[in-house]
């Protein structure tokens, strides 16, 4: 038992946590969208780039640090992509890379400030590419372990910085899910009923796809709470009309300027559905690369804004619906709040 004292003391820093602006004992009032600079109302986000790279290291998770690059050398490289994304619009920024591949909370921070840019960071693992990005311990930890883990994150900081995520990514590998796959899934339904993050999870194909909702559904969380990433990957447009109206977010982050008139097509095919609040758009570009010259070749955030964008208008998109695909979506999608399934 705690002495009394150390009790009192514990009861008054919760109390002034949660009288802090936006937050509660636990994190921020429901419906808040969690950045690397605090909590903001959804609305703030405004036009939103919902998956997107700053840095990556594919070393390995055994390998993989901050010691293997220059942090100001990186910041330096990628400020002014940022800038040229926020100068085309471009408000806020969820940057995809999980622990173990170069997740750096400091980085984005720094580049957050510096570019004027809504910033989110994340909490989870990821299983993809054969489990090389997955840390000894994921192998032996149940998933009530591993959501410890990430709950410990959303209320106490990454790493020590104070920051916390704003959503979970996980990633699995094609095809059904491998035992790894199926507990990290599991591990991320119990840390959303914890935090209410959302879970964005690298996918691909279908047969993950509706696998984890499977496994979600066991577990006791709507489909609202899950973003399949990658969903471009998967051809039949049929199956990302299924997961969607059972209220799953159906991510297309592969947009490049050789693609778009293929993005406008399934935009417009799920618009057609009456699914467009259901979808996000984004490139899945940058990044620093660690390990090649100078970071390798950085791929612009331009693309939405230069060609799709105008290419949206072109095809009948009225100026409503591109607000709803590019920032009322992502809003929606991020903001923090528990989506318990109702049995």
């Amino acid at each position: 038992m705690k002495p009394a004292h150390a009790l009192f003391t514990s009861i008054a820093l919760l109390a002034i946590v949660a009288t802090l602006p936006g937050c509660t004992a636990d994190g921020p009032a429901p419906g808040s969208v969690m950045t690397v600079n605090g909590p903001i109302a959804p609305d703030r986000m405004g036009t939103t780039l919902p998956h997107e790279h700053v840095l990556v290291d594919f070393a390995g998770a055994e390998v993989v640090s901050p010691d293997r690059y220059d942090r100001d050398a990186v910041f330096q490289t990628v400020l002014p992509y940022l800038h040229q994304a926020r100068t085309l619009g471009a408000q806020s920024l969820v940057e995809a890379t999980p622990a173990y591949l170069g997740r750096d909370p400091l980085l984005l921070k720094q580049l957050a400030d510096a570019s004027g840019m809504h910033v989110l960071v994340s909490t989870g693992y990821y299983g993809a590419r054969d489990d090389q990005h997955l840390p000894r311990h994921a192998f032996t930890d149940s998933a009530d372990s591993l959501a410890a883990r990430w709950i410990r994150e959303w209320t106490t900081g990454i790493d020590g910085t104070g920051i916390r995520p704003g959503f979970i990514k996980i990633g699995v590998d094609p095809g059904p899910l491998s035992d790894i796959d199926r507990t990290l899934i599991q591990a991320a339904a119990r840390t959303h009923l914890r935090t209410g993050l959302t879970i964005a999870a690298h996918t691909g194909p279908a047969a993950g796809a509706l696998e984890q909702l499977a496994v979600l559904e066991a577990e006791g969380v709507d489909p609202s709470a899950w973003i399949w990433v990658h969903a471009q990957a998967e051809d039949d447009s049929t199956i990302h009309v299924r997961a969607a109206r059972s209220g799953a977010w159906i991510s297309f982050d592969g947009l490049a300027p050789d693609n778009v008139e293929r993005y406008v097509a399934r935009v417009g095919f799920m618009k057609a559905e009456g699914l467009l609040h259901r979808v996000l758009v984004s490139h899945d570009a940058g990044w620093y690369h660690v390990g090649e010259p100078g970071g390798g070749t950085f791929r612009p955030l331009d693309t939405l804004f230069t060609k799709f964008l105008p290419a949206l208008t072109a095809a009948g998109f009225t100026d409503q619906e591109i607000h709803q695909l590019t920032a009322a979506n992502p809003a929606d999608a991020f903001a923090v709040r528990v989506r318990a399934r109702v049995r």
